[in-house]
Parts: structure tokens; C-alpha cells; sequence
């Protein structure tokens, strides 16, 4: 199955994110308009600090209330995204990665957007300083994986791309 773009329209122009209005040939024949975020990607890092799991809280505007989330970022036009996941780890947490180990994607918003998540680990670090961005402000946490899990089965971690990392870091150390 394909759709096949009649018309694109930049609806509008932002600094993370674009709109589009798309019309669309469907398969059977008909047309239909899609509206589309095109954004960049972005990319979520789960590290550990003397076996704890390192993570930060924030407060989220779309949402109005603080979230717990791994650490991550977006990854700006024309970056590596290998090269934004090391990047956004060192701003954020102060610790500069050695190596870091893919261990999959998500597309968070398959039905309006063209996002893709790249997740990876920390395969050791060195120290270094946090240097947030002017607007950022966030709190390190420092727990046990254990910990992380409850806090995802009781509901007080729901950013799914959290979730989605630690899923792929229990597939990747079953290995």
C-alpha cells in the first residue's frame, strides 16, 4: 500500500517542528489531505552512575507538569544523530560518553508525524560539566533500574521514549 503526494503545502515554518498539508492519491482511488510534523529526530540515552540509572525531571510545558524521562534531545537539521545522542548526554548530565551502543528507534507518532527516536547506552564516560541550554531546567535523579521499572508499571514514568529504551536495555543484557 502507497499514497501518492498530489499537493504539499507548508502550513508552517517553526524552529523544531514544520507542518505540512498534504493531498494524497490513496489506493483505491480516492484523495484525502494528510496533515504532517516534520521533525528532525531526536534521541534518548540511558546511562548508569555507580549502578544507578540516571534520569531527570523536567517540567513540560505541552503538558504542564514535570516528567521523569531518560535523558535526550533533538537532533538538529543536517546533525549525525550518533553525534546529537553524545552531545545531549554531556549537556545534560555532565558526563561525556566513551562509546554509546545503539539499541534501536521508535517513530513516537507514526499517524501525523515523521519523527524518529534513536535509543542508545552509555558504554562509559568521563566526567565533564552539564551545560544546559538557556531555556532547559532539569533535575538529575540517580536510581536503581529496579526502581525505574516500578515507577513505569505504577505509572510515574509515561514518556514513551523512556520507556521504549529501558525496554530495549532489557533485551539488549538478556542477550
Amino acid at each position: 500500500m502507497a499514497e501518492k503526494t498530489l499537493k504539499k503545502e507548508l502550513v508552517y515554518k517553526g524552529r523544531i517542528i514544520d507542518l505540512y498539508r498534504d493531498e494524497v492519491l490513496c489506493d483505491n482511488g480516492n484523495t484525502s489531505i494528510r496533515e504532517i510534523l516534520h521533525h528532525n529526530g531526536g534521541v534518548c540515552i540511558l546511562g548508569f552512575k555507580d549502578g544507578k540509572a540516571i534520569l531527570v525531571k523536567q517540567y513540560r510545558y505541552a503538558l504542564g507538569k514535570e516528567l521523569i524521562e531518560l535523558p535526550a534531545g533533538k537532533v538538529e537539521k543536517g546533525e549525525d544523530p550518533d553525534l546529537a545522542a553524545y552531545r545531549e548526554y554531556e549537556e545534560e548530565t555532565g558526563l561525556k560518553p566513551k562509546h554509546l551502543i545503539k539499541l534501536g528507534s521508535i517513530i513516537p507518532t507514526c499517524g501525523y508525524s515523521d519523527e524518529v527516536i534513536r535509543l542508545y547506552l552509555v558504554d562509559g564516560y568521563e566526567v565533564s560539566n552539564r551545560h544546559l541550554d538557556p531555556d532547559e531546567e532539569m533535575d538529575l535523579l540517580y536510581l536503581p533500574l529496579e526502581e525505574v521499572e516500578k515507577m513505569i508499571e505504577n505509572g510515574d514514568i509515561v514518556d514513551a521514549k523512556s520507556i521504549a529504551t529501558i525496554y530495549h536495555y532489557g533485551r539488549y543484557i538478556k542477550k
